[in-house]
Protein backbone atom coordinates (compact mmCIF):
# COMPACT_ATOMS: atom_id res chain seq x y z
CA UNK A 1 0.00 0.00 0.00
CA UNK A 2 1.42 3.54 -0.83
CA UNK A 3 0.79 6.66 1.28
CA UNK A 4 0.17 10.07 0.27
CA UNK A 5 3.46 11.39 0.01
CA UNK A 6 4.52 8.41 -2.36
CA UNK A 7 1.28 9.11 -4.26
CA UNK A 8 1.87 12.44 -5.23
CA UNK A 9 5.35 11.20 -5.88
CA UNK A 10 3.76 8.54 -8.67
CA UNK A 11 1.87 11.70 -9.64
CA UNK A 12 4.63 14.08 -10.67
CA UNK A 13 6.40 11.53 -12.56
CA UNK A 14 3.05 10.64 -14.55
CA UNK A 15 2.25 13.67 -15.44
CA UNK A 16 4.50 13.81 -18.18
CA UNK A 17 4.09 10.62 -19.57
CA UNK A 18 2.37 9.11 -22.49
CA UNK A 19 -0.68 6.20 -22.58
CA UNK A 20 1.14 3.26 -22.77
CA UNK A 21 -2.81 1.76 -23.47
CA UNK A 22 -5.95 2.55 -25.06
CA UNK A 23 -8.85 1.04 -23.81
CA UNK A 24 -11.84 1.00 -26.43
CA UNK A 25 -15.01 -0.72 -27.27
CA UNK A 26 -14.17 -3.88 -26.82
CA UNK A 27 -13.52 -3.11 -22.60
CA UNK A 28 -10.60 -5.07 -20.83
CA UNK A 29 -10.31 -8.14 -21.57
CA UNK A 30 -7.39 -11.56 -20.74
CA UNK A 31 -4.96 -10.32 -23.89
CA UNK A 32 -5.12 -6.68 -22.30
CA UNK A 33 -4.65 -7.60 -18.55
CA UNK A 34 -1.41 -9.70 -19.78
CA UNK A 35 -0.46 -6.80 -22.40
CA UNK A 36 -0.79 -4.20 -19.10
CA UNK A 37 0.63 -7.14 -16.91
CA UNK A 38 3.89 -7.04 -19.30
CA UNK A 39 3.82 -3.19 -19.13
CA UNK A 40 3.88 -2.93 -14.87
CA UNK A 41 6.74 -5.78 -15.40
CA UNK A 42 8.94 -3.17 -17.24
CA UNK A 43 8.14 0.20 -16.11
CA UNK A 44 6.03 0.07 -12.60
CA UNK A 45 4.55 3.36 -13.32
CA UNK A 46 1.63 3.05 -16.35
CA UNK A 47 -1.27 5.70 -17.81
CA UNK A 48 -3.82 3.87 -19.83
CA UNK A 49 -6.51 6.12 -21.93
CA UNK A 50 -10.24 5.00 -22.44
CA UNK A 51 -11.45 5.71 -25.35
CA UNK A 52 -14.76 7.73 -26.05
CA UNK A 53 -15.73 4.66 -27.92
CA UNK A 54 -15.84 2.37 -24.69
CA UNK A 55 -19.46 2.14 -23.26
CA UNK A 56 -18.55 0.80 -19.35
CA UNK A 57 -18.55 2.98 -16.41
CA UNK A 58 -14.68 4.36 -16.22
CA UNK A 59 -14.67 3.84 -12.59
CA UNK A 60 -16.01 0.21 -12.70
CA UNK A 61 -12.72 -0.44 -15.14
CA UNK A 62 -10.27 1.00 -13.39
CA UNK A 63 -11.32 -0.69 -10.20
CA UNK A 64 -11.52 -3.96 -12.94
CA UNK A 65 -7.99 -3.35 -14.06
CA UNK A 66 -6.76 -2.57 -10.63
CA UNK A 67 -7.87 -5.91 -9.24
CA UNK A 68 -7.06 -7.82 -12.09
CA UNK A 69 -3.31 -6.71 -12.23
CA UNK A 70 -3.02 -6.65 -8.34
CA UNK A 71 -1.62 -3.05 -8.91
CA UNK A 72 -2.44 -0.27 -7.14
CA UNK A 73 -4.13 3.12 -7.59
CA UNK A 74 -2.55 6.51 -8.23
CA UNK A 75 -4.76 8.81 -10.57
CA UNK A 76 -7.93 8.82 -12.47
CA UNK A 77 -8.31 12.21 -14.43
CA UNK A 78 -10.79 12.97 -16.97
CA UNK A 79 -10.45 9.49 -19.55
CA UNK A 80 -7.14 8.46 -18.27
CA UNK A 81 -5.61 6.77 -14.89
CA UNK A 82 -2.19 6.13 -13.57
CA UNK A 83 -1.64 2.67 -11.95
CA UNK A 84 1.64 1.51 -10.14
CA UNK A 85 2.58 -2.26 -9.01
CA UNK A 86 6.28 -2.51 -7.09
CA UNK A 87 8.89 -5.08 -8.58
CA UNK A 88 11.05 -7.05 -6.31
CA UNK A 89 12.68 -4.71 -4.08
CA UNK A 90 16.51 -5.98 -6.32
CA UNK A 91 15.09 -4.41 -9.10
CA UNK A 92 12.61 -1.20 -8.01
CA UNK A 93 13.07 1.36 -11.17
CA UNK A 94 11.54 4.14 -9.14
CA UNK A 95 12.22 4.75 -5.53
CA UNK A 96 9.41 5.75 -3.18
CA UNK A 97 10.47 8.58 -0.83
Amino acid sequence: MINPKQRAFLKSLSHSMEPVMNIGKYGVNDETIRQLDLALEKRELIKIKILNNNLDDNKQLVELVLQKTRAEFVQHIGNKFVIYRRKRKDENRIELP
